[in-house]
């Protein structure tokens, strides 16, 4: 994505690497025969390119990516004002961080919501890392404010605006697992749904594993990109 907090990341992909893949190796440069593909995040960014440049993309994989925000950000919230408040605020908590020898699971839960902060709602008035919060951390109160501009980038959200682009996909794969740990798999089952009551074709499979060690469901996207894109 392109944000303010962390660079212009969506045009750098769209517009630089794809062009630069182009022009150094021997590819077919059309989008009948371009695909994207990613995991967690990567799977959400891969969703998102292939709504907003369909023109770019003609196939896309989505392997447990980031969707049903209410469901797999919102919980974390709480944690991260706890222990940035229990710090003495982000730049203590940073500093606690980077010196950790070994990072705890709690502190990746803090970290996750700051990258999402900088992705979802960068906002260069909020010192010290121009990023808005989806919670004060005086009181711990929600900010709903903020939470809006991160349902915005809800792939559930966005999906009725870029139904034509998805529609125009040669490939639309959506996997999850059945007990991911981010509740991902019921954003997928929704998102799914909702494909199906728009008429966009899509596959969507479940597996009976978590979010971790997936590696091995490319073996079923792979393939089916490959005949998508005329590979």
């Amino acid at each position: 994505m392109n944000s303010e907090a962390t660079g212009r990341y969506e045009d750098h992909l769209v517009f630089e690497l794809v062009g630069h893949v182009d022009a150094r190796y021997r590819t077919l440069a059309a989008r009948e025969h371009r695909g994207i593909a990613g995991k967690s995040s990567g799977g959400y960014g891969a969703l998102v390119q292939g709504m907003r440049h369909p023109e770019v993309f003609g196939a896309v994989a989505c392997h447990s990516g980031d969707m049903l925000f209410d469901y797999c950000y919102r919980g974390d919230v709480p944690p991260f004002c706890s222990a940035v408040q229990e710090a003495g605020g982000i730049e203590r908590w940073l500093e606690t961080f980077e010196a950790k020898r070994q990072k705890k699971h709690e502190d990746i839960t803090v970290l996750n919501i700051l990258a999402m902060a900088a992705a979802y709602s960068p906002d260069p008035a909020c010192p010290p890392f121009g990023i808005a919060l989806p919670c004060d951390l005086e009181t711990g109160a929600f900010r709903e404010d903020v939470w809006q501009r991160w349902l915005e980038h809800d792939p559930l959200r966005m999906l009725e605006r870029h139904a034509e682009a998805l529609r125009s996909l040669q490939l639309l794969y959506l996997d999850c697992g059945t007990k991911d740990e981010w509740h991902l798999h019921l954003g997928a089952r929704l998102f799914a749904r909702r494909l199906g009551e728009l008429g966009i074709p899509y596959e969507h499979e479940e597996f009976d594993d978590g979010h971790m060690n997936v590696s091995y469901r490319y073996d079923v996207s792979f393939p089916r990109l490959a005949r998508a894109l005329g590979a």
